[in-house]
């Protein structure tokens, strides 16, 4: 694997926005973002999906970008956060937006970001449109940020909207019941021809046959084998490919069933149950974020330990200092020999803590002379989480840290 730990550019031109990264400085409205794109003469793909809901926003959208590209399409396709460089988040046909096309288009958008107060955010998704009309993409595919009835990413007109599993997060802009956050999201599928839904709960399912009756939902997982780990997938994979075979037979794309499926079972997202290798510790990463996923990784959690009783030797449960875990430890209890949590964990239920998965990644994972047996941990909590145990482990080698 490769890693760069240089500065990346994009950051670095961004940061001259002064306002905060990524999704912590959402800004409720489309007229910023509009305004940003008046200058852009964006052309208007053959196709555009927009992607919403709580969890499995990124794998989806990953799985129903393989699909199109499958299909012959030229894909464009944008995702939030990125784990260690910008770039991630921009890609056509699977590949990263140079930064050298990334820094011209900031350099057009930043003067006129200043003026309108723009975010962060909406900056991003207008530097994305832009680099998708620039290459002339036959399809993007947009994973909403926070929400989606103000989101940067429903300023432009769609033609499908996905929403996947919808759970409580984001409740201080989007409403603290599942119906209110469900009614947000359901705005995803405002103007669109093909509205399709992954299994909801009572209150969320309600809300969006609410906001439209005719919404399609996935309520069987997807069968077969997925290149990404997890029993969750099957959600995320059985919705992708319903869009895929809705848009088949709509005459919009030109392939056959198993080409689509083969290229979504395929497909991959870093950061979601990626596994690497350190010193006879096989190292799982997962940017599971608040309790709902956290929940969905449960099943999946037995095939994960190098053991055969299937327990991890140790989960690692790290988060952004604005979120808590602290109530998903209990539930993860069984799964593991040892939780090793970061300050503050108020839920109590760890055997040990830190003040930095550096620190606790250093003690816990030390090989032992008196250790020898493979072992296997789980590390989670966020995006961010991801990024910097990949830091960590290229500092020692087991990955390539230059480009």
């Amino acid at each position: 694997m490769t890693l760069k730990t240089d500065t990346d550019p994009i950051d670095a031109m961004l940061a001259a926005l002064d306002a905060p990264a990524a999704d912590r400085d959402y800004r409720p409205g489309h007229e910023r973002v509009r305004a940003l794109l008046e200058g852009l003469a964006l052309h208007r793909p053959r196709l555009r999906v927009r992607v919403a809901g709580t969890n499995g926003k990124g794998s989806t959208a990953t799985m129903l970008a393989a699909g199109l590209r499958a299909a012959g399409l030229r894909v464009g396709l944008y995702t939030s956060p990125h784990i260690l460089r910008f770039a991630e988040r921009i890609r056509v046909d699977g590949q990263p937006a140079p930064d050298s096309a990334l820094r011209r288009g900031l350099e057009r958008l930043l003067p006129r970001a200043r003026e309108v107060g723009a975010s962060w955010f909406e900056v991003a998704t207008a530097l994305a449109l832009g680099h998708f009309s620039e290459a002339n993409v036959d399809a993007e595919v947009l994973e909403a940020g926070v929400g989606a009835r103000l989101d940067a990413t429903t300023a432009v007109p769609a033609d499908m909207a996905l929403i996947t599993p919808i759970a409580l997060d984001h409740q201080a802009w989007l409403g603290d019941t599942l119906a209110a956050i469900a009614a947000e999201k359901a705005h995803a599928m405002e103007g669109c021809r093909f509205a399709l839904s992954a299994p909801q709960p009572p209150g969320a399912r309600e809300a969006l046959l609410t906001h439209r009756a005719d919404v399609t939902f996935v309520d069987d997982p997807w069968p077969g084998e997925l290149a990404m780990p997890g029993e969750h997938q099957r959600v995320n994979a059985a919705l992708a490919m319903a869009a895929l075979l809705a848009l088949r037979d709509s005459a919009l794309l030109d392939a056959d069933e198993q080409t689509l499926a083969r290229a979504m079972e395929e497909a991959r997202a870093p950061g979601r149950l990626q596994c690497l290798r350190w010193q006879g510790w096989r190292i799982w990463l997962d940017a599971a974020h608040n309790a709902h996923a956290v929940e969905a990784l449960r099943p999946s959690l037995p095939a994960l330990a190098a053991k055969p009783d299937g327990v991890l030797d140790a989960i690692f449960v790290f988060t952004r200092e604005d979120r808590d875990l602290a109530a998903a430890l209990p539930r993860l209890r069984p799964y593991a020999r040892r939780i090793v949590a970061g300050l503050p964990a108020s839920g109590g239920d760890c055997d040990a803590t830190y003040e930095n998965l550096a620190d606790a990644l250093e003690a816990e994972l030390a090989p032992r002379e008196s250790e020898r047996e493979d072992k296997a941990c789980l590390v989670l909590g966020s995006f961010t989480t991801v990024a910097a145990t990949l830091r960590w482990l290229a500092a020692r080698g087991a990955i390539n840290p230059r480009p």
